[in-house]
């Protein structure tokens, strides 16, 4: 067997392991708490009151101006000046889903805006509240919609778990750096970790593609009852 083939052989699981156990659950934690927190700040930016909605743009416009790589330094290198230590993956988790509640506040923002205004009085006029109207009427329209741009956030996500790497998070990237320096073969291990990257990368897109064609099936039952 070739050196290059047998060292991707040898050093495959270990990169699985370290995806398994740190890159997807980062990735599903920090992508569930910021599409939480992109929902609310989405709604304080669109009803809420003026100075709740000041402070939903201002996170909005730090985060999204400033680099993700910056952002996981300050929460984990800068804040313990301040007396706050985190632990690697905690500090990770918190930039993570800080940084995907600012980008995905703006992609619900804009899609619940694109909800008709008739829609508001049709719910209004059966005599819904406005949480009703919000969560029964709206929300499920607005999230069909929402479907590809946060698909698309999610894929860039599993991608850019690797900047964890910088902060400590023995995740799939930093074990193919820690492999790296025992073996001194950068090309191979790197190019592999791109590769393992790849088919998860892939498989999401396949994922996005069948719950797109399912979300679009289901609201053209929507238009033909309507």
């Amino acid at each position: 067997m070739a050196h290059w083939l047998q060292l991707m052989a040898e050093s495959l699981p270990s990169l699985l392991w370290a995806g398994l156990i740190f890159t997807i659950p980062l990735t599903l934690l920090s992508f569930v708490f910021g599409l939480a927190l992109g929902l609310a700040t989405a709604i304080a930016r669109l009803f809420g009151p003026m100075p709740l909605s000041a402070v939903a743009r201002f996170y909005v416009w730090v985060i999204r101006g400033t680099p993700l790589l910056v952002q996981l330094f300050v929460i984990f290198y800068g804040l313990p000046s301040l007396g706050i230590l985190l632990d690697a993956f905690p500090a990770a988790l918190i930039g993570f889903t800080l940084n995907i509640g600012a980008y995905s506040s703006e992609i619900i923002r804009a899609v619940i805006s694109s909800v008709p205004k008739g829609q508001w009085e049709a719910a209004y006029s059966i005599g819904m509240s406005w949480r009703q109207a919000m969560s029964r009427t709206i929300l499920p329209q607005a999230a069909r919609v929402a479907v590809p741009p946060l698909s698309n956030t999610f894929i860039s996500l599993v991608k850019d778990t690797s900047l964890a790497a910088a902060i400590t998070v023995p995740e799939l990237f930093q074990a193919a750096q820690r492999i790296v320096a025992t073996t001194y073969e950068p090309l191979i291990l790197y190019i592999e970790a791109a590769l393992v990257y790849l088919v998860l990368s892939s498989v999401l897109s396949q994922l996005q593609v069948r719950l797109e064609r399912r979300f679009a099936r289901y609201g053209g039952m929507l238009e033909a009852n309507a």
